[in-house]
């Protein structure tokens, strides 16, 4: 295998990149060609391939990916925080313009209060509900010897894929105000809203099949449910009394 000098820390290489600064080995001269198709097009493209990977990789196997991530498999995703918060702002401009693109009838008062609700405490949301699944994932799947940490990891992913069905969610009903599609989208609308609802379930049954029987899982996610549930109510009279 033949060696040479890595051109920005002057190390010895043999593969495709540099061992101790991770700059590829074979850097060469810019031209116009390598700069459109190596540092704009490549670059554009491995953002965005990552960024969608990511996201199919959390809506159609959200256990799997949250194991993956948990186990050193990293490169192959984005980084969860940031996705995170890239969603959650996206979810909160899409309701916005959902809001001002409505109907005014459309608009009831449980749907002003949702979006109030979510414009006030969404920070609180955010940071509340990955310790909460993360919590209560540790204390109902000890077997599986994760630490805390890693549980949280779980957590996010489930929120991640609730944010990304919301989304889902908001674009449908977008669609779905140009009336001769209303009814269909209607439907389809509170589907995606039952999968965000079940899809914690859907995370933690995928991330686990192989570790516990049928049973075993049912009772553990129906408990996580009613903690869940219990908590969640807790906080938001806690919430309604301070603000």
């Amino acid at each position: 295998m033949n060696k040479k000098s890595c051109l920005n820390c002057s190390h010895s290489i043999s593969g495709e990149f540099c061992a101790h600064c991770g700059q590829k080995s074979d850097t060469a001269r810019i031209t116009v060609h390598s700069l459109i198709k190596n540092d704009i097009l490549g670059s554009i493209w491995h953002v965005e391939a990552k960024f969608f990977h990511t996201l199919k990789n959390i809506l159609f196997r959200p256990g799997t990916t949250a194991m993956n991530y948990i186990s050193g498999k990293r490169i192959r995703y984005n980084n969860f925080i940031s996705l995170l918060l890239i969603l959650f702002g996206f979810n909160v401009l899409s309701y916005h313009y959902y809001a001002k693109l409505a109907p005014a009838e459309t608009l009831t008062d449980d749907v002003l209060y949702v979006k109030d609700f979510f414009s006030k405490y969404s920070k609180v949301i955010l940071f509340v509900l990955i310790p909460m699944l993360g919590a209560n994932g540790y204390f109902l799947f000890r077997r599986i010897k994760l630490n805390i940490a890693e549980h949280f990891i779980i957590g996010t992913v489930s929120l991640l894929g609730i944010l990304i069905l919301f989304l889902l969610s908001d674009m449908v009903s977008l669609i779905g105000l140009w009336k001769p599609v209303e009814k269909i989208f209607t439907i389809i609308d509170k589907i995606v809203f039952g999968l965000s609802i079940l899809f914690p379930a859907i995370t933690y049954w995928t991330a686990f099949k192989n570790s516990y029987s049928k049973p075993g899982l049912l009772w553990r996610v129906s408990v996580l449910y009613v903690l869940m549930m219990v908590e969640s109510s807790v906080i938001s009279l806690i919430l309604y009394e301070i603000f």
